[in-house]
């Protein structure tokens, strides 16, 4: 007994040792998210989605789906105008989607139920009929089904990544092995880096290195008793890790400046525009899942699209934010289709849902970008989620089309009316997961099934 109560401490520390390998460069976690994110068997393919999400979620109105005949109190300050698309028009504040629209198809009709963001954004990104507040969701995002089940093994970079991850979404019981890699900052800042990615100090590979060596010193002493293999087991993980940190195609991924400044200068040289290029970039060098978030400063005063009349001057936060947004987009969908990757990479836009037809006024809670004085009347507009529009761009989707329609006023959709498991057996569609008969153990090792919907035919076809 004496002898297996030593046999198991040596054990232990041994593996403390390996987990403290990487630990003063990359954290605790690295090599442990590389193990784990490759147990699971992928499906193969290369395709890839970049999901530029909008938090707190836009006005469809005075984005893609203009109401001119709405009675006054619905219809807002802002004309439609005509695309390059004979019969499809956009909101006046969205001139360069209007050049593009022949490469992009906007949804109209997407209807779900959750009312709160954290509701809206669950139902929108997992499928599960949310009704809780939660902060964090109780089931895993499609982006991290989607990680989990394409697996992660023998990639320099990683497969998901967040710039930043999206609001209230997760991995949930499937663990943190499937979180977006988050990238935070401005990536239009001089000294924008991306931590534990493509260490160009050759000082700090150095220190890893001896890291590594000496856990490795320390594993020669315990080999006789592991019999398993499971040191052989950790070094392929540990392997991947140092690729992580070290290779140059990871620091190269994220690193802007390789981007010639006339392309940067069409995407817009703030914070959105700078994203979405990145984005874009990342997709070209591997990463197959890409969240792109469009908040903070350029939002107007609250940092988001929730534009409550408490928040914001709903049109003056509009009128402030969409000349970045459309900008960033319209640029990022051309960029794709120059290049040659509308067939691998689908990109997709949206918030959590749209905002109330009806303009609601209140005294706004605090003055500053996109808001009037403290205490000023203004006009709102809240939460939607009987209406969103959504837009598709790439991907091989049918392209130059509106798919379903809302009513006169912009309250309900009445034709073509697509649900939050339609839009998610798209996306997983475009991924090459067949989610029909998927399921995984829920933190009570409960089998939680993927919920499937049908996929939207008209973008498919």
């Amino acid at each position: 007994m004496d002898r297996l109560r030593r046999w198991n401490a040596e054990r232990l520390s041994r593996r403390e040792v390996l987990r403290c390998s990487l630990a003063g460069v990359a954290g605790l976690t690295l090599t442990d998210l590389l193990r784990l994110r490759a147990t699971a068997a992928s499906p193969g393919g290369d395709t890839a989605i970049i999901l530029v999400w909008l938090p707190g979620g836009a006005s469809h109105i005075e984005t893609y789906d203009p109401k001119p005949l709405a009675p006054s109190e619905f219809r807002g300050p802002y004309s439609p105008i005509a695309t390059n698309v004979a019969g499809i028009d956009v909101c006046e504040l969205l001139p360069q989607h209007a050049r593009v629209a022949d490469r992009f198809t906007l949804l109209r009709s997407m209807v779900h139920t959750g009312f709160c963001h954290q509701q809206g954004t669950h139902q929108l990104l997992t499928g599960h009929e949310v009704r809780e507040l939660k902060n964090q969701p109780d089931h895993p995002d499609v982006l991290s089904i989607a990680c989990k089940l394409r697996g992660n093994v023998g990639r320099a970079i990683p497969r998901y990544v967040g710039v930043p991850p999206v609001n209230y979404s997760g991995a949930a019981y499937l663990g943190p092995a499937y979180q977006a890699f988050s990238v935070y900052g401005d990536p239009n800042d001089t000294g924008f880096s991306v931590p534990n990615i493509g260490l160009a100090d050759e000082q700090a590979q150095a220190r890893l290195g001896d890291r590594i060596n000496l856990r490795q010193q320390f594993d020669t002493l315990r080999r006789d008793v592991d019999r398993k293999a499971m040191m052989r087991a950790f070094d392929e993980f540990e392997s991947q890790a140092w690729d992580l940190l070290t290779a140059e195609a990871a620091r190269e991924a994220f690193d802007l400046s390789h981007e010639p400044d006339s392309l940067r200068d069409r995407y817009g040289r703030n914070r959105w525009g700078q994203r979405a290029l990145l984005g874009r970039r990342l997709v070209e060098a591997g990463v197959d899942l890409v969240t792109v978030q469009f908040g903070g400063s350029l939002c107007g005063r609250v940092g988001n699209w929730d534009d409550h009349a408490v928040n914001h001057h709903v049109f003056e936060a509009m009128k402030l934010r969409t000349r970045y947004y459309d900008q960033a987009v319209s640029a990022l969908i051309e960029d794709i289709y120059d290049r040659g990757l509308d067939r691998r990479v689908m990109v997709v836009v949206t918030g959590e849902f749209g905002r109330t037809p009806r303009i609601s006024y209140q005294q706004s809670t605090g003055g500053g970008v996109g808001s009037g004085p403290t205490g000023t009347t203004q006009p709102g507009r809240d939460h939607w989620p009987r209406a969103t529009s959504m837009l598709f761009a790439g991907g091989g989707i049918t392209t130059g089309q509106v798919i379903g329609a809302t009513d006169q006023r912009g309250e309900d959709a009445v034709t073509r009316i697509v649900g939050r498991t339609d839009f998610l057996a798209t996306l997983y569609r475009h991924l090459g997961i067949d989610p029909d008969g998927v399921a995984f153990d829920d933190f009570a090792g409960r089998p939680i099934p993927v919920p499937s919907g049908t996929v939207i035919d008209e973008l498919t076809a």
